[in-house]
């Protein structure tokens, strides 16, 4: 596994993401599912419980991927780092409106941006023209 940049990536990525969604919910106590301003998360990052689980969710992918195969974390990183472009993207838009669901902010954005670009950039660069079946 240390020998894949894209397995290594997703274990940790998704570690980190399963400890935030836990995290979260220390702070969400009395938030909406879907509100759209929740509890701060190290006092930077806005969450609701919604969020929390969507944490949970991708996470759980970025590990699976990682511990599974080669093909699997390039695969589900490039997904979710594709995703988080997308998120990183509309909640530059969407902070101060009702589609606002995930309780997004400007902190927020940055890291969902963040992310993105380090996922897409090791999902879609690292390990191009290994067999990924096998490693």
């Amino acid at each position: 596994m240390t020998k894949s940049p894209n397995r290594l990536l997703g274990v940790i990525f998704g570690a980190v993401y399963i400890l935030v969604g836990i995290l979260g919910f220390t702070v969400t106590g009395g938030v909406g599912f879907a509100d759209q301003e929740g509890g701060l998360l190290l006092g930077i990052f806005e969450v609701n419980p919604f969020h929390n689980i969507a944490h949970l969710l991708i996470g759980a992918a970025l590990l699976i991927g990682g511990l599974s195969s080669v093909r699997a974390a390039k695969g589900i990183n490039t997904v979710v780092g594709a995703a988080y472009l997308l998120l990183g993207i509309l909640g530059l838009f969407i902070t101060d409106s009702p589609a606002n669901i995930l309780a997004l902010n400007g902190a927020d954005n940055v890291l969902h941006l963040g992310s993105a670009l380090i996922l897409l950039g090791v999902g879609l660069g690292a390990e191009r023209g290994v067999r990924t079946s096998t490693v």
